[in-house]
């Protein structure tokens, strides 16, 4: 997909969620400072054969643009403003970036810079442009971000979800991505709709449209390493409004989605996989636990994240709300069960502190007693898919989740197989059979 990029002539400077946690959507990860380059894909390349943009991050991205850059004039922009003192775009409704996007709202924040929606004079419709703060790291992973929705939109084939660039430009030393206007984020809607599940039926719509766009991101050796519901939007904002039968006694109705379509965003910090992969990825509540043991990680971990994202859906809260690694992994034992010990034992030297005698170092080496108390709370993952599913499906639901969750990455189902079990293939209004050796076949 051809795309252009504009760079406006540099000019002198003139003159939540509250009960849960900090949720911000559409956010790029901190990275470190890496070259200033494009990235061009190919899995065919051996690693020692390409010039790696992400040096630091140890990923072998090959950039390299075929994009031509245009240098505009500031005709119709509005005064220069100076950022704020973390990097953020400062501006005012009405403004114009370029003199081809008008700027109507804000849409959303992160640490990423904003997201306005604005609109495009020239084609003439509503846009929403990622305004990167401006500072290297966060520019750097813009680079990456737009090279790699390049990457995907050019092999990309009907039954995958990504959101669509339409451009990028640089503007007062901002990198802004213009992108289709989507709708609402899960996270987004959940919230709004007072975090009452989806039902079975869309779970398992949104579940496979998930699995497929990442069974084709890993077959061209790409790791999303971020997802979360903050990073899958609907397509559209449409609802309606149904009786909430689990309340009959709530005068509001749940909302449903008009339209399950959904696109994944936030590339910002894909890499490209490889056998030395140790950094720390992922957003804390969707983290896979190789990934807090300081083990090698590779396309599993999104695997685990899809895992934690669809309990999200099913009950309307995150699996695993936790700050600490230590209480991460006692809730993962309180919900999963007890950790393999050959994971443990290998485990590294940071992470050694949270173990004792070859084991979790838990309740003792608990920070708090709130922090017991949010473990004892949990309840097993069959009892939290039994307390918010009576669908003849939940068993199938449970085994597909024991197969995203399971704790070795190297057992884990991958997205090609997943899309294979009974949860998507039976007809569940017939058929209520658990293919108890399905994982063993696949």
């Amino acid at each position: 997909m051809a795309t252009e990029c504009v760079t406006e002539i540099p000019q002198p400077h003139v003159g939540v969620r509250p009960r849960k946690r900090q949720r911000c959507g559409w956010d790029v990860p901190a990275v470190s400072t890496i070259s200033e380059a494009l990235i061009e894909v190919s899995c065919a390349q051996k690693v020692e054969e390409v010039t790696s943009l992400l040096s630091l991050r140890k990923s072998p991205f090959h950039f390299c643009s075929n994009l031509n850059k245009k240098e505009v004039i500031q005709n119709n922009s509005p005064p220069r403003r100076e950022d704020d003192k973390d990097g953020h775009f400062m501006f005012s409704i009405g403004d114009k970036l370029t003199p081809r996007y008008l700027i109507h709202s804000k849409m959303g924040e992160g640490t990423f810079g904003k997201v306005l929606q604005c609109w495009d004079t020239k084609k003439y419709e509503m846009v929403a442009i990622k305004v990167i703060r401006g500072l290297n790291k966060y520019r750097e992973a813009a680079l990456i971000e737009i090279q790699v929705l390049e990457h995907l939109a050019k092999h990309e084939t009907t039954g995958t979800c990504f959101v669509q660039i339409r451009n990028w430009f640089d503007y007062r030393n901002h990198v802004c991505i213009v992108f289709e206007k989507l709708g609402p984020s899960l996270y987004d809607f959940l919230r709004k709709n007072g975090y009452r599940p989806f039902p079975v039926d869309i779970v398992r719509e949104l579940a496979r449209q998930m699995l497929e766009s990442i069974a084709f991101m890993h077959s061209l050796c790409l790791i999303h390493t971020d997802l979360k519901p903050e990073n899958i939007l609907l397509v559209s904002s449409e609802y309606i409004e149904v009786p909430n039968k689990k309340c009959k006694s709530c005068s509001s109705e749940k909302r449903l989605p008009k339209s399950s379509k959904i696109k994944i965003i936030d590339f910002g910090s894909t890499t490209v996989d490889q056998r030395d992969l140790d950094y720390i990825v992922s957003t804390r509540h969707y983290r896979a636990p190789e990934v807090i043991l300081g083990q090698k990680w590779s396309y599993p971990c999104d695997i685990w994240s899809i895992g934690c994202i669809l309990v999200e859906l099913c009950s309307g809260d995150s699996l695993f709300q936790t700050h600490g690694n230590l209480e991460h992994l006692a809730m993962m034992e309180r919900v999963l069960g007890p950790l393999p010990h050959y994971m443990l034992k290998r485990a590294d030297r940071r992470a050694q502190k949270y173990l004792r005698h070859g084991m979790l170092d838990w309740p003792e080496g608990a920070a708090s007693r709130e922090s017991i108390k949010a473990v004892q709370k949990l309840s097993h993952l069959h009892d939290i898919i039994y307390d918010h599913m009576s669908d003849p499906s939940a068993d199938d639901f449970i085994d597909l989740l024991q197969g995203l969750l399971n704790y070795d990455p190297t057992e884990r189902l991958t997205a090609k197989s997943a899309l294979k079990h009974p949860f998507f293939t039976l007809d569940h209004n017939h058929h209520h059979h658990l293919h108890h050796n399905y994982r063993r076949r696949h």
